[in-house]
């Protein structure tokens, strides 16, 4: 019985919310191509959207998540610390190991090198 409710629930919601989304769209004219264009500074785009970047940002981006998931996990950890003790900072210390191997990786290969 519970599980037919939930189903009921979900249903109503789902239809409602798509019926949210297709009733405004029922009284308006469809855009026309200048108005459906990518917005660019008024002029047109030259390159399309799908476009690939560069290789030399890849390894940039490996890096930035490699500082932005050390710091994620620290501030955390200040809090563990003051309940674990010590095996937190030796966990905290191998972390940090794993995640410095992918920064000297980065700094060999002259990742902070801008050209």
């Amino acid at each position: 019985m519970e599980l037919l409710t939930l189903f009921f629930i979900m249903s109503i919601a789902l239809g409602g919310g798509l019926w949210l989304q297709w009733w405004p769209r029922r009284h308006q004219p469809m855009p026309t191509y200048p108005q459906r264009a990518p917005f660019l500074g008024g002029g047109l785009p030259e390159t399309h959207a799908w476009s690939r970047f560069h290789v030399r940002y890849y390894p940039m981006t490996l890096l930035l998540i490699a500082f932005e998931m050390e710091m994620m996990f620290m501030y955390p950890w200040a809090v563990v610390y003051v309940e674990q003790g010590l095996k937190a900072v030796m966990e905290m210390g191998m972390f940090l190991a794993i995640l410095s191997v992918g920064i000297v990786y980065g700094w060999r290969e002259g990742v902070f090198k801008w050209q």
